[in-house]
């Protein structure tokens, strides 16, 4: 049904609260870089309405740290737009420090935790290799 396929890998040894704020931060930079992924507005039959929801399923991934340095090479390497989630930006409180905190190390430097991607769906399946479902 759709061309493209949305995938968010997070590390396999974060706690589960972790993996849960890595998704849902990621998820957010998704829509906020893709507005065509918001649907309409949800109403149930007693007329209560309710907010959007992406309208495409995203699959949700884990690897450990050197499955997710390759993961962002392969993303890299094709140029594929992506969100990233350090491990630095569990202890910022705002934005402003969690871009600083990515804007403070070099590429290779990276302490990953999680990365979103939205693309071709064979590009992504390429790129996430290696990747297992989150159980």
């Amino acid at each position: 049904m759709f061309e493209t396929k949305i995938a968010i890998i997070v590390r396999e040894d974060l706690l589960s609260w972790q993996k849960l704020n890595v998704t849902a931060f990621l998820s957010g930079g998704l829509v906020g870089q893709n507005p065509d992924l918001v649907g309409e507005r949800y109403q149930d039959g007693s007329g209560h309405s309710y907010s959007s929801l992406i309208i495409q399923p995203i699959i949700v991934l884990t690897t450990d740290a050197n499955g997710m340095s390759k993961i962002h090479n392969r993303a890299l390497g094709r140029m594929v737009d992506m969100g990233i989630y350090v491990e630095e930006m569990f202890a910022t409180g705002h934005d402003a420090a969690n871009r600083a905190t990515i804007q403070d190390c070099a590429t290779e430097d990276l302490k990953l935790v999680g990365i979103a991607l939205r693309a071709d769906k064979k590009v992504v399946d390429k790129i996430t290799k290696g990747a297992k479902m989150h159980p």
